[in-house]
């Protein structure tokens, strides 16, 4: 389904090639008075045909408020929608899909679940293009999150074989995760051989994977439920709307499996009279409850699927195999232009709970 959240609800609608895309938010709080400056510069982080690492699709990405504001700007109480023009689309691109699904795609899973009637163009509403919105309303989450002294930021902890260095988890502060930039990394030469992987791929018309490392500060303790309610469940369980999400871990994640229980269990120790960890292997939850450490979540992305190279499949009408080469612009890796997804999904999970409480 296409909607996110609780008490504060977010329905995503729209195609790649739609005339429009957009969002209708649920459980704001009336009264709320967001920063649109912020908003956009937000937005912007993910939007296309800025860099070499990114599609060349042009897209403006100017929300058009729709419902849910008063005449000076703040929210009614009422739900807030809002919509994007959709713009540069080639729909010609994608001529031919419905018989020749491309891989990795949703295209054959789709055309198996909706028949004909599927919208292949540009992916329809499978597509990277609809979390445009989702930062829009994260955008939202992330200012009201700050209200409560809350922070969200990530880095791009690896691109292929290449890693960023990472703050302490147990430590990591503000002051840190306001040093990231439009190539959000905290080391520069890290940095620099990231981008030069990017390249690499594509100029050999293929593409590139790497995880994303979102951080969330000032989370109190006692946010979430155990079992099925825990706040791993809902944070996974969102970020795996995020298109090209392959995987979700918290704290050391899969790391975990190497070690012994010594070297994986965070001590307890009393700090200004409360009490915190000395270390932070779990990531900051623990039974699916927040300990009031920092928030670590590690998000896998799959390399862009749509490559220049020529790849086998199948043709559905003939029933024998063939290949194809995939046109079209397209991004030589998605890392980049998903943290601030990762970013706008997380905030607004975190956000959703902590009405719940």
């Amino acid at each position: 389904m296409n909607t996110l959240g609780n008490k504060l609800r977010v329905t995503v609608f729209g195609q790649s090639h739609a005339p429009s895309i957009g969002c209708v938010i649920e459980g704001l709080p009336a009264g709320f008075a967001p920063d649109w400056d912020q908003v956009s510069a937000f937005m912007a982080r993910r939007a296309p045909g800025q860099n070499a690492w990114s599609t060349q699709r042009k897209e403006s990405d100017q929300p058009e408020i729709l419902s849910g504001l008063t005449d000076d700007g703040r929210t009614c109480g009422a739900p807030l929608a809002m919509r994007i023009c959709n713009s540069g689309q080639h729909s010609k691109d994608y001529s031919g899909l419905k018989r020749t699904p491309r891989p990795s795609h949703a295209d054959y899973t789709a055309l198996v679940k909706y028949g004909d009637s599927y919208d292949i163009r540009g992916g329809g509403q499978f597509s990277g293009r609809l979390t445009a919105p989702l930062c829009f309303a994260g955008a939202l989450a992330l200012q009201l999150l700050e209200r409560r002294g809350v922070t969200v930021a990530a880095h791009i902890a690896q691109i292929g074989a290449v890693f960023d260095t990472s703050p302490d988890f147990a430590a990591v502060s503000r002051e840190e995760l306001c040093t990231l930039g439009a190539f959000p990394v905290f080391s520069g030469s890290a940095g620099a051989a990231m981008r030069d992987a990017i390249e690499d791929a594509r100029l050999a018309a293929d593409s590139i994977g790497g995880v994303i490392r979102c951080f969330a500060l000032g989370l109190p303790a006692g946010i979430g439920e155990p079992m099925f309610g825990g706040v791993e469940n809902r944070l996974a369980s969102a970020l795996f709307g995020i298109p090209a999400v392959r995987g979700v871990s918290f704290g050391d994640g899969f790391a975990a499996a190497a070690m012994r229980g010594s070297g994986h269990n965070d001590p307890f120790l009393m700090r200004d009279g409360h009490a915190v960890t000395r270390t932070n292997h779990a990531g900051g939850v623990l039974g699916g409850i927040t300990t009031g450490m920092p928030l670590v979540v590690n998000i896998a992305v799959k390399p862009t699927a749509s490559i220049g190279q020529e790849q086998d499949t199948v043709d559905l009408e003939t029933k024998a195999n063939t290949s194809l080469t995939i046109r079209g612009r397209h991004d030589p890796c998605i890392v980049p232009r998903a943290v601030p997804v990762a970013e706008a999904v997380t905030a607004l999970t975190l956000l959703d709970l902590i009405m719940e409480d």
